[in-house]
């Protein structure tokens, strides 16, 4: 009935409209107009009573919509009509949802056909309506983004007194928009509506940067909603505004409360704006909208870790009161280790690093990851159990990759907060059941984690001994493995006071009949009963495989160590131990049962008793125990007992180890049953056998000569005893090492000395700094073997490398980073007066020998040890510079000098070395060592403050050695040429010195072209014939190629949204500096890069690096052109006169000359491909050659036409833009246009035949 009387009324209108329209008469018009209008009227009432009763009003606007057609001008004003009267209506509020859901619905169906005028008023009129604040319901607003698409869709809409087109009508509309105030209450839709339209870069930015601002007019409660708006905005561009634009306000607003809590606090006075509660509540709830929008969009997560750090400091300042968000924090924080945890290396390996010194972006995002959870663990009690849960799963479950920073997060944990973990124990206690399953390292960190819990529960600790004991029979080598480091970790940390007689130590105890309160200081009964039971339960690894028993003899010592009244029990198991394998009848040769250490299985041959371990672990703990006997003897009467029961194994010992001396150093290898005839391949079980044998035997040798060493006291026959001892050492090495040289396929590396660090340090001192009287009878004797102090060097480059790749070292006090760093420390000084009091060209037996010099060798062993303290220690750098040869009132000074003041030190006694080196003749240049000398001074450059007067004084004397430096050296020359550069990156871009290098290059292999002669220059004299084409090519390439992608990086930057505005609004004549560095050093770069492509490279790895990186810089000035051509978009006109050069450089003189480069690439290739097709007697060669060949050309060359390609095309448009010719410097190049070379055709063809011909003659003569 409705639909009939709305078609009935239309019906009225349309006559009365096309009545008047014939009608002359200015009354009857306004009359009729009136009546028009009264029936547009009763029209609109029509729709307003269907709608306000609920009843199907979309049919009834349907039935208007048909009866009026858009083709007639009648038809489209009442649609527009209905329009106007229905946007409001849907706003009032006195609607039903879903009658003004059909409404609006419909209305968007019919949106598309409405003419421009009707739409451009539709637009205006909501425009108006924001501007008044009439959008509060917002259901209007889903209609809006309609009428913008279909706007702008139209050709022409008119504006003012013109026209413009609907897309730049829709632009000055949202532009009005965004520009106008806003209504609070709108905020939220009207963000909501701009999901749905589309926006330019440039509009989106000023849309967001609107919304971000009214943040600070709304109420706390709606700022949630609208960040969740906000966030999904964001996929259409500016995460990172947005997101920065989110912790900008929450930040301000703790400021601000922070502020008014501490005026409160000084006035007494309660004054809040904001509730905490509150304020932490709407926090956590945008937390919650950001990680779910990350979920979504990884884009958006990746801005997110952009701004990680940031983000993190304003976490945990609130981290209090969170407790609805702590479920997401926990999954950032899991989500940052796993991702940017260490990673396996090749074949599943893992490079270990020092957990301090995280610098790369993942270790730092990593490091974030456990500080979110450590603190939340810290603060919120109802997920610790989930923490501590998904840290031991880890654990357990990731074997194939590292674990080393879950193991950190749980020691923190357990340091931190003890007792909370405690309540928690029954989840480590299940750990324990896997740890016959895992990796030993993990099993070692894990237990080394939890240790303190095991004081201080005796449940705990009784778990582990039985988790412990059953491991001990696993069938696993590593179960068994696990079962000694904890063992061993236990007798480290369970202290004793007093000791028991070693028959006591078989008594079989069990851990839960210790029932002693152990958290009393000193528990001695309880302790030592527990010591003695693990004690009992290791004795049984002495018959297990050789891995464990050596796991066990490395860990004595420091268990004797932390636990000295453990001694009686572990010596008498050690000489136990020993007299298994040791003669006891003084006349036999040799003194030891190596038949005893070996077992078979079939054809194959293994180590059962790592004997020279065994030997070492004897000695170190009888030298420790003996020095802390004569240390700690007082002579007292009620110890004399004691001490001659101890005097009896320390004697017996003693007794041991004098034998096997005196008769080690009578036994010949003959007696070994290694002597030069024996057969030490891998392949066999006799090789096999004999080379265990001899890696015993070399290890027993090290062990005698550290103990003789050691108890020597300085006497000249013991030491003539040690270079006995060493010369049989040195035969034996000399033949395997004459033996794996032989064989195609060499023996592993030679074996691990098995001298300790310790010792090293004490030898090297006594060798080269012990100036005593007293000492240099005896010293003499070991000085006079030049063999004997360039092995003592050797083994200490052994440790010190060692140190370096792992940590840590072999032997004892190897595990204590503090130790090996004092080492380190002493090591270094001593081998750095060695170096500089006793150059190598005082030196005689490195020129006659093939060994290297002491000295040479003194430099390698210094170069690895910088390198382990940047690597290793880098927050005890300044210390180690101090400690070197520095003392009394000299180190009181030196301590106060800045870090860049005591490098400059060192840094100055490698330049007179190298200087002195580079001083003399050609012929008496040593390039290992000035190779070793610019390598460590390259380590100490990183070491200098940039800014530094030092720091400059370095980078002009390099500049100066390689302007001075002639030596045709290639190695020298590259790593002098490296130092140069990675000094100019420090200081100042260095692509002038690239140009000038570029020039030099160019100089000595001369022109592509023939015919031109090339300028003599020589900027540097490192850069000469022999070094420029393998060299210096390759360095300034390499360097080149940094160079290109920092100027990139800038490139970037410059596209930053806030960049590209304040760029474009520069005063006249006057440059952003970033655009002013960027143009300057690509102008200097493409400078550099025409001398390149104009030399006469050899073709092969030089000839593709350069083809590269031309692509990459065309690529970046293609990138720069981009950015200007965004500038002159939204500021015509604006072009500085620095890039019209570097266009002018690019077209007049790069690309003619990179053209004129391929060509020459190209046919050196291929004269270069037929004369090896003449050389070369096998095809399959010269296919192989073609082949590689064809792909070099496939990838570079056409890689780089594109870019050169795409780098015309947006000048092209650049040009358009801003109204200047730029392809007026542009020149078309011809080289690659299709043509065919007649008379190079023809000579081809003729070679051809008459090859074919010689074919013929040589076929017949041989019938």
């Amino acid at each position: 009935m409705l639909c009939f009387y709305a078609q009935f009324i239309i019906i009225i209108i349309i006559i009365f409209f096309f009545f008047f329209m014939f009608k002359k008469n200015n009354k009857i018009i306004n009359e009729g107009y009136l009546i028009y209008k009264s029936l547009l009227l009763q029209l609109t009432a029509l729709i307003t009573n269907a709608a306000l009763k609920g009843k199907d009003s979309a049919a009834l606007m349907k039935a208007i919509f048909r009866g009026s057609p858009i083709s007639s001008t009648d038809g489209a004003s009442r649609r527009l009509c209905v329009y106007k009267h229905c946007i409001p209506l849907c706003e009032s509020g006195d609607l039903q949802t879903e009658v003004a859901s059909d409404i609006i619905g419909l209305l968007m169906l019919e949106t598309h056909v409405l003419p421009g005028p009707a739409l451009a008023a539709l637009a205006s009129l909501f425009v108006d309506a924001i501007k008044v604040g009439e959008m509060g319901n917002g259901k209007s607003l889903e209609l809006f983004p309609t009428i913008l698409t279909a706007l702008a869709a139209k050709e022409a809409i008119a504006y003012g007194k013109g026209e413009l087109s609907g897309d730049e009508y829709k632009k000055q509309l949202i532009n009005s928009l965004c520009a106008s105030r806003w209504d609070p209450q709108c905020v939220i839709h009207l963000t909501t509506m701009f999901r749905d339209v589309p926006l330019s870069p440039e509009e989106l930015q000023f849309l967001i940067e609107k919304v971000l601002r009214m943040f600070l007019k709304l109420d706390l409660q709606e700022i949630p909603p609208l960040i969740y708006q906000l966030l999904l905005l964001a996929a259409k561009g500016c995460k990172k505004l947005v997101l920065e634009g989110i912790i900008a306000y929450f930040r301000e607003q703790d400021l601000h409360q922070k502020k008014e809590q501490r005026e409160g606090e000084s006035m007494d006075v309660e004054v809040q704006t904001i509730p905490q509660d509150q304020l932490r509540h709407v926090e956590g709830t945008a937390i919650l909208h950001v990680v779910f929008a990350i979920r979504l969009d990884h884009e958006l997560g990746k801005e997110f870790l952009k701004s990680l750090k940031v983000i993190f400091l304003f976490l945990t300042f609130h981290v209090f009161g969170w407790d609805h968000v702590t479920q997401s924090l926990v999954q950032l924080g899991f989500i940052l280790m796993d991702s940017f945890g260490p990673k396996a290396g090749p074949f599943g390996k893992t490079i270990e690093a020092p957990t301090t010194a995280a610098k790369t972006p993942s270790q730092l995002a990593c490091q974030l990851g456990g500080q979110v959870l450590l603190e939340s663990f810290k603060m919120h009690e109802p997920i610790r159990g989930e923490i501590l849960e998904q840290v031991l799963n880890r654990l357990v479950t990731k074997t194939a990759s590292p674990v080393t920073h879950f193991i950190e997060l749980l020691s923190n944990i357990v340091m931190s907060a003890p007792m909370i973990l405690l309540e928690s124990s029954s989840k480590v206690t299940e750990t324990f059941d896997q740890l016959s399953f895992l990796p030993l390292s993990t099993v070692q960190g894990l237990l080394k984690a939890v240790q303190p819990l095991l004081k201080v529960s005796m449940s705990l600790k009784d778990a582990l001994i039985l988790v412990l004991r059953k491991a001990m029979f696993s069938s696993q080598l590593d179960g068994r493995k696990s079962a000694v480091s904890g063992f061993l970790l236990l007798l480290k940390n369970f202290r004793v006071l007093g000791s028991l007689a070693p028959s006591q130590c078989s008594q079989a105890l069990t851990s839960s009949q210790v029932q002693a309160d152990v958290h009393s200081r000193y528990n001695s009964a309880a302790n030592e009963s527990f010591c003695l039971e693990i004690l009992s339960s290791l004795r049984r690894c002495l018959g297990q495989q050789a891995d464990v028993r050596l796991m066990l003899y490395e860990g004595f010592h420091d268990v004797l160590r932390r636990n000295s009244q453990l001694a009686s029990s572990i010596m008498h198991t050690l000489l136990s131990q020993l007299k298994r394998y040791y003669e006891p009848e003084q006349d036999l040769l040799p003194p030891m049962k190596l038949e005893s250490c070996i077992s078979a299985q079939g054809d194959q041959v293994f180590l059962q008793e790592p004997l020279a371990h065994l030997f070492s672990c004897t000695v170190h703990c009888l030298l420790w125990h003996q020095s802390l006997g004569e240390n700690a003897r007082g002579g007292m009467d009620d110890e004399d007992d004691e001490e001659e029961d101890e005097g009896g194994f320390q004697d017996e010992l003693h007794a041991i180890l004098e034998s096997v001396t005196r008769r080690m150093i009578k036994s010949e290898l003959e007696d070994f049953e290694l002597d030069k005839s024996a057969d030490f391949s891998m392949t066999t079980s006799v090789g096999v056998k004999n080379s265990i044998y001899a890696v015993l035997v070399m290890g027993v040798y090290e062990v005698l000569m550290e103990y003789n060493f050691t108890i020597g006291n300085y006497s000249k026959n013991r030491f003539e005893e040690i270079l006995e001892l060493f010369k049989r050492y040195q035969k034996l090495t000399e033949i395997l090492r004459e033996k794996s040289g032989k064989g195609r396929t060499p023996h592993s590396k030679p074996p691990r000395s098995l001298l300790s660090m310790g010792f090293v340090s004490t030898l090297l001192t006594a060798l080269f700094r012990d100036s005593a009287q007293s000492h240099e009878e005896s010293l003499s004797v070991l000085r006079s073997s030049g063999e004997f102090m360039r092995y003592s060097v050797n083994v200490a480059l052994q440790k010190v490398q060692q140190l370096e790749e792992t940590g840590h070292t072999d032997g004892p006090e190897g595990q204590s980073p503090d130790k090996a760093f004092r080492y380190l420390c002493d090591i270094t000084s001593v081998l750095m007066w060695r170096y500089t009091n006793i150059p190598s060209a005082v030196e005689d037996t490195g020129k006659k020998e093939k060994t290297q010099s002491i000295s040479l060798l003194c430099l390698e062993v210094l170069l690895r040890v910088f390198s382990t303290v940047l690597q290793q220690y880098p927050s005890k750098v300044s210390n180690f510079l101090c400690s070197l040869d520095l003392s009394g009132e000299v180190e009181e000074e030196a301590e106060k000098d800045s870090l860049t003041e005591k490098t400059a030190f060192y840094i100055r006694q490698f330049q007179r070395s190298l200087f002195s080196q580079l001083s003399g003749s050609e012929e008496d240049f040593n390039s290992k060592e000035a190779q070793l000398l610019v390598s460590i001074l390259s380590l100490l450059a990183g070491l200098l403050e940039p800014s530094s007067q030092q720091f400059v004084q370095f980078i002009t004397w390099t500049v100066k050695i390689c302007k001075e430096t002639s030596f045709e050296d290639i190695p020298f020359s590259r790593g002098l040429l490296s130092l140069l550069f990675s000094l100019h990156v420090l200081y100042k871009s260095p692509v002038s010195v690239l140009w000038e290098m570029c020039q030099d290059i160019h100089s000595a292999l001369g022109d592509i072209d023939e015919d031109v002669e090339v300028e003599k220059q020589s900027h540097f004299a490192v850069v000469n014939t022999k070094t420029a084409a393998s060299t210096t090519v390759s360095c300034l390439l390499f360097q080149c190629n940094h160079n290109v992608l920092l100027i990139k990086f800038k490139c970037l930057h410059l596209f930053m949204p806030v960049h590209v505005s304040e760029g474009a609004t520069q005063p006249a004549g006057q440059q952003d500096p970033v655009e002013k560095a960027v143009t300057l050093q690509l102008g200097t770069l493409l400078t550099a890069l025409n001398e390149l492509v104009q030399t006469a490279l050899p073709t092969g790895a030089c000839t593709d690096t350069l083809l590269r990186e031309l692509g990459r810089t065309y690529s970046i000035l293609t990138t720069l052109l981009k950015y200007y051509i965004q500038v002159c978009a939204t500021h015509p006109g604006h072009l500085p006169a620095r890039l019209e050069k570097l266009v002018k450089l690019s077209g007049s003189h790069l690309t003619p000359q990179c053209y004129c480069f391929i060509t020459y690439v190209q046919s050196e290739e291929g004269n270069g491909g037929a004369n090896d097709k003449k050389k070369k007697k096998k095809e399959e060669e010269a296919v192989m050659a073609a082949s590689a060949k064809i792909i070099r050309q496939t990838k570079a060359i056409p890689s780089l036409i594109y870019n050169i390609e795409q780098y015309e095309k947006f000048l092209i448009l650049l040009s358009k833009k801003s109204k200047v010719n730029l392809m007026q410097y542009m020149k078309l190049s011809t080289s690659r246009d299709f043509r065919i070379n007649a008379a190079t055709l023809q000579t081809a063809m003729q070679e051809q035949q008459e090859s074919q011909q010689v074919r013929v003659t040589v076929t017949v003569h041989i019938i």
